[in-house]
Parts: structure tokens; sequence; C-alpha cells
């Protein structure tokens, strides 16, 4: 399916023709159809030939109601422009071209209307001019009657070949859907409808609903899934849907909330950086920001010349790379798009901090900040409607989300810093205890939770393990030995670890470690960092000590009795039984109702 909106001035025919291309009625309210003035979203389809199913979201082109027109803009990827050969280009005409520019629309069909009222050569040609530098430059473009049937035909032909053009949307994509429309059906409970742009939704679907109050997200059941009028199990984007959730009140749901794939960790944020289109100067500190249906009051901090770090009153489910329509409240026309460079943005608090988080998303780290504004606005986009501009901003998924490069370099190096102070103030332990270190980076640069800690951790070549950070074997400060053992290390830790080294299965015996003056916070130091094997009972053994029992237990016969592995093993009873616990856990090995054990692996 093809999901189309309409674009262009009041009263230059818009839901005629989509009355006449389908022969639905997209208005859907009696004063609507009373003042022949759309007023809010309006839902039509037909089929195709080539491309099977397309459906349109009509919008209104009354300046009054721009928002709601957003609202249809915002999740479609193509978009039918009209513009009426009696009228002529006119206000919402550009108005609309600059909201889908914004939104980067690169598919969609220009259509002269009222095409038997006047010739439609100057529309066309002062809409193709206007075209010109848009994502939309160069679409296919025809005259149209939708009183009289006249080009009809070849305007559908049009949509057509723009649909079957268009790359299809990955059906594995993550599930987030835009609701713009929610009502009740009697029997089957509350029904929101949207524009799935890509992934899946089935029946029974466990969704993520966002509460307009910019709570917690609350998870839903889909009961019952439509496409077009049918009921289906599923439905791939793109996309229009109506979806039957269990257990929802009317109440709770309406435009401008999403329903999120539950399967995904999502960042709901208030806080993103984003690359204007047009100068900062292009719009006020306050301006209104639309992303899919929602319409929300927001706040912009100069970055630099075209980087501005914006604050949104309740956070949305934004991703890297999204695009935003920000809009001056009291300026009518006043649109700027936006790309989101990173939904999760570090804070500033130092002098210069601003300069250098611009310089650091140009992918310019080590840049004079104080030339910083300058050079961003040479490789900034012209804005408007003069250049089409697309980020050159790379993305890192950490812990199944992105963000850009120089936020996961900087979080890198913040964990990376804390890791080797802590190592140069305790070398026997330099590992971080991971709750304190989430709040610590959290306060510091913004890191949000522990999975993405964790996934910031192995970027850097750090290891997590029993609830703390610190360094891999292979990068820990100062040579190693053989044995594992490091500097820092007491001479005793270092005598224990070289004879475990030597015979991973020399278990000392506790006089034994109590002669070398080995104590528990050696011992735990030497166990977090991997250089020994801590098992119940003070059983102290090498790393390697449970391969090499495996290898010897592998030669007997199977079953075998624990006095057997004993002798196989050559160690004291107190250590094999703790080593065998050990390779039961983990599957290795199966203890037998009779006493016996069985090799797994």
């Amino acid at each position: 399916m093809t999901v189309v909106a309409t674009a262009g001035h009041v009263d230059h025919g818009k839901s005629t023709l989509v009355r006449a291309l389908t022969g639905m009625e997209p208005d859907r309210w009696e004063a609507e159809r009373r003042r022949g003035l759309t007023l809010d979203l309006g839902y039509a389809w037909t089929t195709l030939p080539r491309s099977g199913a397309l459906a349109f979201v009509d919008v209104p082109g009354h300046r009054r109601f721009i928002g709601n027109m957003l609202s249809g803009l915002g999740p479609v990827a193509a978009v039918l422009l009209v513009v009426a050969a009696d009228g002529g280009w006119s206000a919402q005409s550009e108005e609309h071209l600059r909201a889908a520019h914004a939104l980067r629309l690169r598919h969609g069909v220009l259509a002269a209307t009222r095409a038997d009222l006047a010739d439609p050569t100057a529309a066309l040609g002062q809409a193709r001019e206007r075209l010109v530098g848009t994502s939309l430059a160069g679409i296919p473009a025809t005259s149209v009657s939708a009183r009289t049937g006249a080009g009809l035909v070849e305007l559908r032909e049009l949509l057509d070949s723009c649909a079957a053009g268009m790359p299809a949307p990955p059906a594995d994509a993550p599930v987030r859907l835009w609701i713009d429309r929610a009502f009740t059906v009697r029997g089957a409970g509350t029904v929101v409808t949207g524009t799935l742009p890509a992934g899946t939704v089935a029946a029974q679907d466990r969704l993520l609903l966002t509460p307009p109050d910019g709570s917690r997200p609350r998870e839903v059941v889909v009961r019952g899934v439509q496409t077009l009028g049918e009921d289906v199990g599923r439905v791939e984007g793109a996309a229009r849907v109506a979806l039957n959730l269990r257990g929802v009140d009317l109440s709770d749901v309406g435009r401008g909330q999403a329903l999120l794939g539950a399967k995904r960790p999502w960042w709901r944020t208030d806080t993103s950086d984003v690359l204007l289109d047009d100068g900062v100067d292009a719009l006020p500190a306050q301006v209104t920001v639309h992303a899919g249906t929602v319409s929300v009051p927001g706040r912009l901090r100069t970055l630099d010349g075209h980087h501005a770090r914006l604050h949104t009153e309740l956070p949305l489910p934004l991703v890297l790379g999204d695009r935003l329509i920000l809009r001056d409240p009291g300026r009518e026309g006043a649109i700027v798009g936006a790309e989101v460079l990173d939904p999760v943005a570090p804070p500033l608090r130092r002098s210069g901090a601003a300069r250098k988080r611009a310089a650091a998303l140009r992918g310019d780290p080590g840049e004079d900040t104080s030339g910083g504004a300058a050079r961003g606005a040479d490789r900034a986009p012209k804005g408007g409607t003069d250049a089409v501009a697309t980020s050159a901003v790379t993305g890192v998924e950490l812990g199944g989300r992105r963000v850009a490069a120089a936020t996961a370099d900087l979080w890198v190096g913040a964990l990376t810093t804390l890791v080797a102070d802590r190592a140069a103030a305790d070398p026997l332990d330099p590992w971080l205890p991971l709750g304190t270190t989430v709040a610590t980076l959290r306060r510091q640069v913004g890191v949000p939770d522990r999975l993405v800690l964790e996934a910031v951790a192995a970027r850097a070549s750090l290891v997590v393990r029993d609830d703390r950070v610190g360094p891999s074997p292979g990068s820990s400060p100062g040579p190693t030995t053989t044995s594992g053992a490091l500097p820092g290390d007491p001479p005793g830790l270092a005598a224990l670890l070289g004879r475990l080294a030597d015979d991973p299965l020399d278990a000392p015996t506790r006089p034994e470690i109590e002669v070398l003056g080995v104590g528990r916070r050696e011992i735990a130091t030497a166990s977090a960092r991997g250089a020994l094997l801590r098992l119940p009972g003070e059983v102290l053994l090498g790393p390697d000590a449970p391969a090499r029992a495996l290898r010897a237990l592998a030669d007997l016969p199977q079953p075998w009795t624990t006095s057997t592995a004993r002798e196989a093993l050559g160690v004291s009873r107190r250590v094999t039984i703790a080593l065998l616990e050990h390779l039961d856990a983990r599957g290795h090995t199966r203890r037998d109702p009779e006493g016996t054990r069985t090799l797994l692996t």
C-alpha cells in the first residue's frame, strides 16, 4: 500500500479531487460538507493497476488549521500537491510546500485542478518554478478537472507510477504508529487509526502507548487490526491501519500519542540536538514542534549558526535522523525543517560547551571553537526552499538504540576516564560499582541507563562483571605476568596466582592462604578481574580449572562417581565437590538421581 497526503491552498479542490479519484467522501464532518471547507483530516482509498492499494490522507488547506494539516503530512512518504488553474500559486500552497520540504518528502505528483475553468498552463508553470530547489523538484505534473473527469486517467497513471517507484519499507522495522484519530465502536471498544510507515502490527501484539501527560508509557494489547475497512490478522507498513485496543478508554488516547513496538528500547526524550534547515535566526526561541501527528511547545538553544538544542514540553519518541517541523506560532508561514542529530543530548555546563558540541556533531571535535560558528555556517544548508540538505552525522548503535557518533565517543571517553582514575587510586581494585557509575555518567554526560552503559563499556574495551565495570584483562593498567598478576599485587597474591598458573587445580588449603597473607579483599579483587576462580568453601582455583577438569572427566566411563572424579582430577574431596557443583550449575555435567554424574559437554 502507498499512503499519500494532499497539500495545497484552501478551496483549490483537494477534497473534490480525492472524491473523484476514489468515489469516497473524505470529509467526515457534516459541518465540512455543509460549508465546503475541510476542517480536519479525511481518509479515502482506491486501487491502482500496478501498485495496488493507494490511501489518501486529505488535509485542510485553511491557514487556521495548519496544525491539523501537519498531523496528516507528518507520517506519510508522498504528497499530491494541488494548485487551482483559476487560482494559481497561493499562500498555503507555499506553506504546505515548505512543510513537505521540511519533512524531505521526495515522492509525489503535482496536479493543476479546475482545468475546466481556466487554462492550467500558468498555474503549472508557477508551481514548477516554486518546486525548484526543494525535495519535490521534478515531480511529474498534470492538469485535471474533477467536475468533468478530464485528466483523471492520466493523474491515476502518474500516481500509479509514483507509488510503484517508491522503495518498500522494511517489514521488520521497529513499530512507531503516530495516532491521528481515536473513537469507539459499539461492542469493540476503543479504536485508533494512523499511518504505519514501516514495520508490522498484528492482532495480540503488545505495544506501548505514550500518554498525553508525559508519564511512562503503558502496555496495551491489540485486539484487532483493520486496513482500508477490512479485518486482517496483520498488516505491514506502509499502510493506513485501525487498531482495536483492549482495555483502553477513549479518554486515555488521542491524536499526537504514539504506539511503540514493545520489543525495541525506545527513548522518549525532551532534549535533542538538531540541525536546522535555516539559520537559528529564522525562528524565535519559543517554537511549536511538529513530529508525526504531535504538536508540542518547544524551546531552542543555539549551539552555532545552524545547530540547536531543542527542549520540548513533553518527551517524544524520537530517533536519530527524524525530520521535525519547527514553527513560529506568532508568524504565519514561518516553518523551518530540522533533523534530529541526537535524541540524547549530553548536558552543557561549561563555558564554550555549546560550540564544542556543535563542532563534535559536525565531526570536528578538535576544531577551534572560536571560529566554529562561522565554519559551521559554511557547511550548513542554505535553508528555506532553496536547497535540499542532508546531514553527514553517523549513528552508533548502543543498547539497541542509536546516538550520534560524537555522543558515543563522549560517553566512551568519560567511562574510560572514570575507570582509569579508579585504577590509579586503587590498582588492587580498579573496578567501579555499576549503579554508582550509571548515576555519575548520567549526571556528567547524559548516559541514560545501565543497558547503554554496558554497550559503552564494550565499545571502550571494558568489562562488566558482577555489577561492576573495570578493565578487561588485556587492557589492565600496567603489564601483566603469565599468571595474571599485576605490578601492584601484594607478593602473597602474586605467588598464589603463579602457583595456580602452573596448575589450575592446585587449590591452596586455608592454612596455606593464611601463610601467604592473602585476605578476602585480595581474593575478591583477583576473582573480579578473572585471575582466579573462587568457589564456595574458599576453594581457589586457576581460571582454566574447569576446562582442565572437563578434559579429564571426558576420559572416564559415563556415568561416574565423585570418588572416580577425585582420582581422575588428583585433588581433595573438598575441591572435587566444589568443582563438580560449579560444572553442574553451568550445564557441563548432570547429577543423576543415583548420585553419579554424566558429562554433557
